[in-house]
């Protein structure tokens, strides 16, 4: 049994979220308190495996019962949002940055139209998430010079990059932070980003990674181009792709990996219109999307990278990466940061 702490100030909401993680039979709810202090003192004395964290609580909030107990005793935590309050959702990627494993919406009540699919989501995500391995967050990335000599040979540092595409899932919006944060200042390609997120919070995770960077981000459109210096994410529910004059296209075709919008189907675009000329990364992540394609990437001598498992949440999607040999550099995403620079 996965043992589930639910913190949550809303009796109606805590009644709610009990009821859809106790009709799993491998979940059990064995707490629940209404507001992080309350939380802290739980797990002093019992070890869930895994917590659901409301953000907006009295006495102490989600983000700081967040940040204490990533910084002194860790558990996979799943920030339940609402999706409708600025504040909230400004709260909820600082609980992520944290340490939270994950950001998922809100029951809204068992008559809702979407009752089933987001007591489904909750249900998957608690089961999913307590397999994950956390650690202490104290520690930042460590920021150790890159080496280019010991990647896998690259005939030159030097080359004609016309665009960079990222992958990246579980754990991603605080790689993503810390990638863009330190970004060289003169980069003259577009990124092309896919974020596997639950739907409704895309808006608020690129006005928080908007913090951190002076590149501008923005949803990607239907037939726009993509312009050097800035960053495109696959908007909720399509898939999204590029072609050699740089414009984007999106499409809501058949998921690829369960997913959509899908890395394999944003890689197997570069790779067709772009090739050497293209840079791939593939970060944290469940599953294997984006594996086969960066494999297809590295053939046609593309730069590609994985992230290393040090620095994963999750190291399945840059782990089958690696299995393919479908990496040419394995790096911790401040020396992804610095590859850009290098290269």
């Amino acid at each position: 049994m996965i043992k589930v702490l639910v913190v949550e100030d809303s009796p109606t909401i805590q009644e709610l979220i009990t009821y859809i993680l106790n009709s799993d039979e491998k979940i059990e709810v064995i707490g629940v308190v209404n507001n992080g202090e309350k939380a802290i003192k739980f797990i002093n004395q019992n070890k869930p495996d895994i917590i659901t964290m409301d953000i907006s609580m009295p006495i102490m909030d989600g983000f700081e019962a967040t940040r204490r107990i990533m910084e002194t005793n860790p558990i996979p935590i799943i920030v339940i949002s609402g999706l409708f309050d600025s504040d909230d959702i400004d709260r909820t990627f600082k609980a992520i940055e944290a340490g939270a494993v994950s950001v998922i919406e809100k029951p809204q009540g068992i008559d809702h139209n979407d009752f089933y699919k987001i007591s489904q989501n909750i249900t998957d995500t608690v089961k999913l998430m307590s397999e994950v391995k956390v650690v202490k967050r104290k520690a930042h990335y460590k920021n150790t010079k890159l080496n280019l000599s010991r990647a896998s040979k690259p005939k030159d540092v030097f080359y004609d990059l016309k665009i960079a595409a990222i992958g990246v899932s579980t754990g991603g919006p605080p790689v993503l932070q810390s990638l863009f944060s330190k970004l060289p200042s003169d980069i003259k390609i577009p990124i092309l980003v896919v974020q596997h997120i639950s739907p409704g919070f895309l808006n608020g995770l690129i006005d928080w990674l908007s913090k951190f960077t002076e590149y501008p981000i923005h949803i990607a459109s239907q037939g726009e181009k993509a312009l050097p210096g800035h960053i495109y994410f696959a908007p909720d529910g399509f898939h999204m792709g590029i072609r050699n004059n740089a414009q984007i296209f999106l499409n809501k075709g058949e998921k690829e990996n369960g997913l959509r919008p899908s890395v394999s189907y944003l890689f197997r675009s570069v790779a067709k219109y772009y090739g050497k000329n293209s840079m791939a990364i593939l970060l944290t992540g469940m599953g294997k999307d984006g594996a086969q394609e960066l494999k297809l990437l590295k053939d046609k001598d593309a730069i590609t990278v994985a992230q290393d498992k040090k620095t994963c949440v999750v190291y399945g999607m840059p782990g089958e990466a690696i299995k393919l040999d479908a990496a040419k550099y394995i790096l911790s995403p401040e020396k992804i940061a610095e590859l850009f620079t290098k290269i």
